[in-house]
């Protein structure tokens, strides 16, 4: 069985690619404890100056696994969400390195990276709210802290889905590129070239300064935390479970 993340480390640049092209990188408990492992062998890493994140195939990721999300409580949310907080929380710049769909648990692997890059095909959508079920993993302040409370709401509250041009039109991602990866590279070359430390302090600073009085990985666990209860109770709700078996039955 092929590993479910890859991790390259090549110029002070780690590349850490969510691989399960077959069900286009959907989530599960074993990707989600992966991922986790390959950013924290980055950040530990003192040779690694930036992390990019990208996915294997057509797709960037596709979302939470419906199977592993339905039988989750709050604790088996946590542990899918555990992947894309630890690129949150990561001392290192990060960058997502978008080449297709982002969808759900995806969008919030692409939100929690300090950079977006696109690719033609890619598409950042929320769906939450089409599988029926509430925005979890600090979903909803990540989108509004990219885009605004009204973009945020018209996505979440809306169905607003962003092709590549639209994403850099409103902010959610930065530029759009034929080699999203490659783009990703070429501007991960700038922290890579400076001082380790140098680096770490900046994203530090920024983040403290962002808002004042606050850090915002703090912000992002509030966040969390709030969405929990209400995302596991529609979760459990008849009608997650009816939308559930009819996407088995496909």
């Amino acid at each position: 069985m092929a590993e479910s993340v890859l991790l390259d480390i090549t110029d002070r640049i780690a590349l850490i690619t969510v691989n399960d092209p077959d069900r286009r990188n959907a989530v599960t408990f074993e990707m989600s404890a992966a991922l986790r492992a390959a950013v924290d062998t980055a950040e530990a890493d003192p040779g690694v100056h930036a992390v990019i994140v990208t996915g294997a195939g057509k797709a960037f990721c596709a979302g939470a696994d419906l199977t592993a999300l339905g039988a989750a409580t709050e604790d088996g949310l946590r542990k899918i969400y555990d992947g894309f907080l630890a690129v949150a929380h990561c001392t290192l710049p990060t960058i997502a390195a978008v080449n297709g769909a982002a969808v759900g648990a995806g969008l919030n692997l692409a939100l929690a990276a300090d950079v977006r890059i696109a690719g033609p095909a890619a598409l950042f959508d929320p769906r939450f709210q089409k599988l029926g079920i509430h925005p979890g993993g600090g979903a909803t302040w990540m989108l509004q802290r990219a885009v605004g409370p009204q973009v945020a709401r018209a996505a979440l509250l809306f169905g607003m889905r962003f092709d590549a041009d639209s994403a850099v039109r409103h902010g959610l991602a930065l530029s759009i590129s034929g080699d999203p990866v490659g783009a990703a590279r070429e501007l991960a070359a700038g922290p890579a070239a400076a001082p380790r430390d140098v680096v770490i302090a900046t994203k530090a600073s920024m983040r403290a300064t962002a808002n004042p009085g606050a850090i915002d990985i703090e912000q992002h666990r509030i966040a969390v935390d709030t969405e929990l209860g209400p995302q596991a109770a529609s979760i459990e709700s008849p009608e997650f479970a009816s939308r559930l078996a009819a996407a088995k039955r496909k």
